[in-house]
């Protein structure tokens, strides 16, 4: 294995009640005003803004709400929070919700506490601390980012097409409260969507070097067949507790760093469909599960013994009579053919994509990152994209 350093400050509280047990306690250590975030009003349909503001109002604290964080979160809904916590002295915020409130909570956690251009400074290159951002705590009501237990944060700039991400530890929640119950009244399209997330993080650390026996390849295979199975067994009963469960804690273990120790990690395709977003607009995990079949057809090739492997270890196919290109090939397809078992999307035309979205544009702003089996370049990315078309 590669040398690492590991990280996760983040103390989880896991499972059912947890949210009505713990959360009193934890927001005692910080100020009175607490900015409550979610997202375009579901905490309110399904019984959870409830159960959460009687609770802080019983621990005495001030409610500053800050509520529409759409699905891919803007630069300019950032500001707009950041604004809100700066004139109501807000000392802790508390996101309830997804991956997209998580993260817009993150960037509002270091733009309420900087001055400068937060974009320029810790999106468009790497930002320098020298000041704690304001501390963060959330609640998580859909699975499938994990971004419950890292300092992620992908941020759309609306004014300049680009879609990115970066992780800070500093942005590491203080707590995370993950309550599988809170799960159960998600749309199952969002749910799907949301556990391919967890897998497409999966397969993006296991689809790179180091190939020689490893922890973390090891770890990567017991929670990709841990996704797979739950997520069929979610589908077919949306309130299977022990399902929603395991795809819960299946999406912190894909991102709370463990399984990326040691590794290059690939992140090329999470790239693409980031900017495919920032264009479109599009559901993220539906987007990947476009794209991803299509890229690894691409690059199966260069990783051929890690792709054998996925396709043997993790679809149960039999390598007998069979080439090395052959069985790695069948993997491919069998995600393939997951993808439309679980009812994603196989086109960009199904996620508004049309003979007039200008393809090259998009395949230009696209960042050709390390990791990669096969060195990408901004031609292939497009001819990727008009596969997918």
């Amino acid at each position: 294995m590669n040398n690492f350093i590991f990280e996760n400050t983040t103390k989880v509280y896991f499972g059912a009640g947890c949210v009505k047990e713990y959360l009193a306690c934890l927001v005692k250590g910080y100020g009175d005003n607490v900015m409550l975030a979610y997202g375009r009003g579901s905490v309110k349909k399904n019984g959870i803004y409830d159960e959460v503001t009687d609770i802080l109002k019983a621990a005495g604290k001030n409610i500053i709400e800050f509520s529409g964080i759409m699905a891919n979160p803007t630069y300019a809904k950032v500001l707009e929070g950041a604004k809100l916590a700066k004139e109501q002295n807000v000392s802790l915020i508390l996101g309830v919700g997804g991956g997209s409130v998580m993260d817009c909570c993150k960037a509002v956690s270091i733009a309420a506490r900087y001055e400068g251009d937060v974009w320029a400074d810790f999106w468009a290159r790497p930002g320098i601390f020298a000041f704690d951002p304001l501390p963060l705590g959330v609640i998580v009501t859909a699975a499938g980012t994990g971004s419950e237990c890292n300092g992620g944060a992908v941020i759309t700039n609306e004014e300049f097409k680009v879609k990115t991400g970066r992780d800070y530890p500093k942005c590491n929640p203080k707590f995370a409260l993950l309550d599988p119950e809170y799960t159960y009244s998600v749309p199952e399209f969002q749910m799907v969507s949301g556990g391919f997330d967890i897998l497409s993080h999966i397969m993006e650390i296991y689809f790179s070097e180091p190939d020689g026996d490893n922890v973390s390849d090891d770890i990567a295979e017991a929670l990709m067949k841990n996704v797979i199975r739950n997520l069929r067994a979610a589908i077919a009963n949306p309130q299977d507790y022990t399902a929603r469960s395991n795809l819960m804690w299946d999406a912190v273990m894909a991102e709370n760093r463990i399984i990326k120790l040691g590794k290059r990690t690939d992140f090329e395709c999470h790239q693409m469909e980031h900017q495919l977003g920032a264009y479109i607009d599009c559901n993220h995990g539906a987007g990947l599960a476009v794209l991803q079949p299509v890229y690894y057809r691409h690059i199966y090739k260069n990783g051929l013994a890690k792709f054998k492997r996925f396709a043997v270890n993790i679809w149960g196919i039999s390598p007998d009579g069979k080439t090395d290109e052959e069985i790695a090939g069948s993997g491919v397809e069998a995600l393939a053919d997951f993808i439309r078992e679980i009812g994603l999307p196989a086109t960009l035309r199904e996620l508004g994509a049309d003979t007039d979205t200008d393809l090259k544009m998009i395949a230009d702003s696209c960042t050709i990152v390390p990791g990669s089996y096969k060195k990408m370049t901004h031609e292939e990315i497009l001819g990727i994209f008009k596969e997918c078309l």
